[in-house]
C-alpha cells in the first residue's frame, strides 16, 4: 500500500470521520433500448403513461424515442438506490406492452440507422433544442453510434466529509474551491486507472453485425453464430473507437488540472469552428440541421469517461453552473450495461466503485500533462480491445508494465480502503466484493466480458439471441416483482405532473427559437481562477 494512502486512511480512522464517510451519495442513470419480442428495435413513441421525457425526474429518453433513460435521485444507501431503480423498471415494464428492455450496451438488430427515431420533447424552445442537438449528433456521427447504451454512476461525498478532509490536509482556503480541486484530483486518478474498471465490468465483447453494416473497421472481428461479431479478448466494444468518438474531438485536450482550465477548454470547443461540420451547415432548405457548426454543439457532446458536474438551473449551461458554483459531484461514464442484472447494474459494482473512488481521492494526483493524458487513453484502448489477453502490457509513465502486475498493486492499495469502509458502515460487504473481483483478475473468464463469451462461443450462440433470451426473462421478473420504495400511484402522479409541467413551459414561451439559441450561447462562463 502506498505510504500516502496509509497516512490518510490512518487520519480518517476516527468516529467523527467515519460518520461523514457514510454520507457518500450515489445516483444511477441507466439507458436501455426498447425492443420488440423478435429482438428488433421498437419504433413506437415514448408512451404517454411514462409522462413527459422533458420534465419527468425519473423516466426520460436519451438520443432516441426508443432509448429510455431511468434516473435515481442522489441517495446515501446502495440498497435503496437499487430498489428505486428496480421500481422504475417494474413500472415501465408494465406500460410498454410486449416490448422489452435490451439488456446490453451494444444495440439490437437495427436494419438501418435512418429508422432510429430522434427523441421528441415538445414544442417549447428547450424541447426543440434538445431534439435539434440530437439531429446534429445524427448528422455528425450517425444514429447507430447513438443507439449504444450505458450506465452512468453519480458519486459525491458529504459537505461534512469535505470540511473534515480540508482540515486534515491543512487547507485554509475557500471550502468550495477545495472541494472542486479535490474532485478534479479524483478525476485525474480515475483516468489513470479506469482501465481496471473496464477490465472488470466491460460487458460488450460481441455485437450484432448490423452495427457496422456497410462500414469499414480497423478491427479483426471474428464471426459468431449467424449474425454476430466479436473480438476474442475484448472487454467493451462500447468503449472502443466504434463507440462515441470523433476525430474532431481528438485534438481538444480538455484539461482536468483545474476547474478554470476545464471550463475554458470546453468553452473553446463550443466556440471553435469546425471545417468538417461547416459542410453540414446550420440550416438546409430552411430546416435546422444542428445547433451550430463548431467542434461541439454543447458541453454534453464532449465524450469523457468521467465528468465533473453541478446541478444546473433550467436553461443554464453546464459550464456556467460549474464556473459559478464549483463541482458538486462526479459522473462515472465508463460502465457498460451489466447483462447479468435485470436493471443493468448490481450491488457489487456499486460497492467496488465506492472503494475505487475513495482510492482515487486519497492517492496522490499530480497534474495530467498532455503526454500522460494520451498515455491514459492508449492504456484504456488496449484494455477495451485486448483486456483479457495474457501478458498484456500497458504504459506506466515512461515504462511498459504488465497489466496483471499493475492491477495486483491497485488491489493491494484498495484492500485497506475496503476494510476501512466496512468499519465505517459496520458490515463486511466491501472486503468481500473486492476479494471476489480479485478472482476475476486472476482468471479473465470470470470478468463480465469473459462470462458472456463463455455463454456464446461453445455452441456459437448469436449475441442477439442470448440478449433477447435475457430480455424476455427480465421482462417477466420485472413485471412480477413488488414495489419496494415507490408505488404505482406515485408513478401515475409523476407522469401527470410532468405532462402538466411541459405544457406550462410551452404556454409561457415568449421568444422565438432563434432568439432562444442566441441567448443560450450568449451566456459565457467566468473561467478565471
Amino acid at each position: 500500500m502506498s505510504t500516502l494512502i496509509q497516512q490518510r486512511l490512518s487520519a480518517l480512522n476516527t468516529d467523527a470521520f467515519k460518520k461523514t464517510v457514510v454520507g457518500i451519495k450515489r445516483g444511477i442513470e441507466r439507458e436501455t433500448l426498447r425492443v420488440c419480442p423478435d429482438g428488433k428495435l421498437a419504433l413506437t413513441g415514448h408512451q404517454k403513461e411514462l409522462g413527459s421525457a422533458l420534465t419527468h425526474p425519473l423516466i426520460t429518453t436519451d438520443f432516441s424515442e426508443s432509448l429510455l433513460e431511468f434516473i435515481t435521485p442522489a441517495c446515501d444507501d446502495i440498497d435503496t438506490t437499487l430498489a428505486q431503480l428496480s421500481d422504475i423498471h417494474h413500472y415501465v415494464s408494465q406500460q410498454i406492452g410486449d416490448e422489452q428492455f435490451w439488456p446490453a450496451s451494444m444495440p439490437c438488430f437495427i436494419n438501418s440507422q435512418d429508422t432510429i427515431p430522434l427523441a421528441q420533447y415538445g414544442s417549447s424552445n428547450v424541447g426543440k433544442m434538445k431534439t435539434l442537438y440530437r439531429k446534429g449528433l445524427h448528422n455528425r456521427y450517425g444514429s447507430m453510434m447513438q443507439a449504444i447504451s450505458g450506465v452512468h454512476f453519480n458519486f459525491s461525498f458529504s459537505t461534512e466529509f469535505w470540511q473534515n478532509y480540508q482540515q486534515l490536509l491543512g487547507d485554509t482556503g475557500d471550502l468550495q474551491s477545495f472541494i472542486s480541486a479535490q474532485y478534479l484530483g479524483l478525476i485525474r486518478n480515475y483516468k489513470r486507472y479506469v482501465w481496471l474498471m473496464v477490465y472488470l465490468f466491460g460487458a460488450s465483447p460481441a455485437m450484432c453485425k448490423s452495427f457496422i453494416a456497410d462500414r469499414e473497421t480497423k478491427y479483426d472481428f471474428k464471426p459468431l453464430g449467424k449474425g454476430s461479431l466479436y473480438l476474442p479478448y475484448a472487454t467493451s466494444l462500447r468503449m472502443s473507437d466504434l463507440g462515441y468518438t470523433s476525430s474532431a474531438q481528438s485534438s481538444l485536450n480538455i484539461s482536468y488540472n483545474s476547474l478554470p482550465e476545464y471550463v475554458s477548454g470546453l468553452q473553446d470547443a463550443i466556440s471553435k469552428p469546425s471545417e468538417q461540420y461547416s459542410k453540414i451547415g446550420v440550416k438546409f432548405d430552411n430546416q435546422y440541421q444542428q445547433l451550430n457548426t463548431n467542434v461541439l454543439q454543447i458541453e454534453n457532446e464532449f465524450y469523457s469517461t468521467i465528468r465533473p458536474k453541478r446541478t444546473a438551473e433550467s436553461g443554464e449551461r453546464p459550464t456556467t453552473a460549474l464556473a459559478k458554483h464549483g463541482v458538486e459531484y462526479v459522473e462515472v461514464r465508463a460502465l457498460d450495461v451489466n447483462p447479468f442484472s435485470n436493471i443493468g447494474i448490481n450491488s457489487e459494482q456499486m460497492h467496488f466503485l465506492d472503494i475505487f473512488m475513495l482510492f482515487c481521492l486519497l492517492q496522490d494526483s499530480p497534474d495530467l500533462s498532455i503526454e500522460e493524458h494520451n498515455i491514459t487513453d492508449a492504456n484504456l484502448r488496449k484494455v477495451v480491445t485486448d483486456g483479457r489477453r495474457l501478458n498484456l502490457d500497458l504504459q506506466d509513465g515512461e515504462h511498459p508494465r504488465l497489466m496483471q502486475d499493475w492491477a495486483e498493486q491497485l488491489f493491494a492499495d484498495m484492500m485497506p480502503i475496503a476494510k476501512y469502509l466496512d468499519s465505517a458502515y459496520n458490515k463486511q460487504k466491501y472486503h468481500t466484493v473486492l476479494t471476489d473481483f480479485y478472482k476475476a483478475l486472476l482468471n479473465p473468464a470470470l470478468t463480465y466480458s469473459g462470462q458472456i463469451l463463455d455463454k456464446l462461443l461453445p455452441e456459437q450462440v448469436d449475441n442477439g439471441s442470448f440478449m433477447l433470451q435475457l430480455a424476455t426473462e427480465y421482462k417477466q421478473q420485472l413485471k412480477q416483482q413488488p414495489y419496494q420504495i415507490y408505488s404505482e400511484q406515485m408513478f401515475i402522479d409523476k407522469a401527470a405532473e410532468s405532462l402538466q409541467k411541459q405544457q406550462q413551459i410551452e404556454q409561457q414561451e415568449d421568444i422565438s427559437f432563434s432568439q432562444y439559441l442566441k441567448q443560450y450561447y450568449a451566456e459565457m462562463p467566468d473561467c478565471d481562477e
